[in-house]
């Protein structure tokens, strides 16, 4: 396989899902995507991001310190949105919220094969506490 690069293969990821792209999914994460250690295939994974840009429509994916080596980016994305009722199992109704995820991916063959995601639920909580 040649050597792909990965920080430019990523960002251009990133502006698909911003762009909000799915029929371009496939050309980044492989077909047998895995999920927080769930194996849910590319169907399932293009039918999560469709979820969350349901619950959030202002959602918008911000990079920050990303990380890369060979085979694996590591990176901290930023959230500011409202979502629209629900989310993480805390009522959110609209109200904004700023929040990061601490994302890890996996590539093989050239496209994204594993995802470990962490969301900081305690900084959303916490916002929420403070504008009830």
């Amino acid at each position: 396989m040649p050597h792909l690069d990965l920080p430019s293969f990523y960002r251009r990821y990133i502006d698909c899902l911003n762009a909000r792209d799915l029929d371009r999914l496939g050309e980044f994460v492989h077909a047998d995507v895995e999920y927080n250690g769930n194996r849910i295939g590319l169907p399932s994974y293009r039918a999560m991001l469709q979820g969350n840009y349901h619950d959030m429509p202002d959602l918008r994916f911000q990079i920050r310190l990303p990380v890369a080596d060979a085979a694996t980016v590591a990176c901290r994305l930023h959230f500011d949105c409202r979502p629209v009722g629900r989310f993480l199992d805390l009522e959110v109704a609209g109200r904004r919220v700023s929040f990061s995820e601490n994302v890890f991916y996996q590539f093989e063959d050239g496209r994204i094969r594993t995802v470990w995601s962490l969301i900081d639920k305690a900084a959303i909580a916490e916002q929420l506490a403070h504008t009830a």
